[in-house]
């Protein structure tokens, strides 16, 4: 049975996740809480090997399918061997995409269909949902400009896309947000990273 707090942190490339959950993570560790952080595809040695793959930028003739099947793939080893432990164990686990990602990137801007891609990812998660999925909205334009002025991480082949497909993946983010309120937070990620940090530490003492 899971005892933790399972949180996911979304948004587009550039959005400044990685950065937010360094400095969440830190905060409610000062609480005495017990906090894993990860990431998607990846967090394990299996799915990192996935990651590889599938963010190649060699790779660019890669079916739409095949990519979602391989975030599938990477995400149903990811949750079984890290995650459900760590809730069990009544851990905070704090992650970098989970299943929104799919529905936005290949679903939604990839055109596979929110829904065909939800099946996808239903086999392989089950009922296993977030408390509490962060939405780091960011326009595109801000987004790329972060990356290719160097943000500290290495050009992937999503970064490699035209701006319309980051358009896309906006818009899919959006349409998400809209059916899930109750679950997904849509928060301005163009304000300061200390910004951006204490409204989420806000939103989780008021709602958790």
């Amino acid at each position: 049975m899971e005892k933790g707090l399972f949180l996911t942190f979304e948004g587009g490339e550039g959005a400044g996740k990685t950065t937010l959950i360094e400095g969440l993570a830190q905060t409610l560790r000062s609480q005495g809480r017990e906090v894993l952080t990860t990431r998607e595809p990846g967090g394990i040695p299996i799915a990192e090997q996935i990651r590889r793959i599938v963010l190649d930028k060699g790779n660019t003739e890669m079916d739409a399918r095949t990519e979602a099947l391989l975030y599938a793939a990477a995400r149903r080893q990811h949750l079984t061997e890290k995650v459900l432990p760590a809730l069990a164990r009544g851990e905070v686990v704090i992650c970098d995409r989970f299943i929104d990602s799919s529905l936005a990137y290949q679903g939604y801007a990839r055109g596979l269909g929110v829904e065909e891609v939800r099946s996808i990812n239903a086999f392989a998660i089950g009922d296993h949902m977030p408390a509490l999925t962060f939405w780091l909205d960011v326009s595109p334009e801000i987004g790329l400009a972060r990356i290719h002025a160097g943000d500290g991480r290495e050009i992937n082949r999503l970064d490699l896309e035209g701006l319309a497909f980051h358009v896309a993946v906006r818009e899919g983010y959006l349409r998400l947000f809209e059916a899930d309120p109750d679950r997904i937070v849509r928060i301005n990620a163009e304000q300061t990273p200390e910004f951006v940090l204490n409204e989420v530490l806000s939103i989780l003492n008021a709602r958790i």
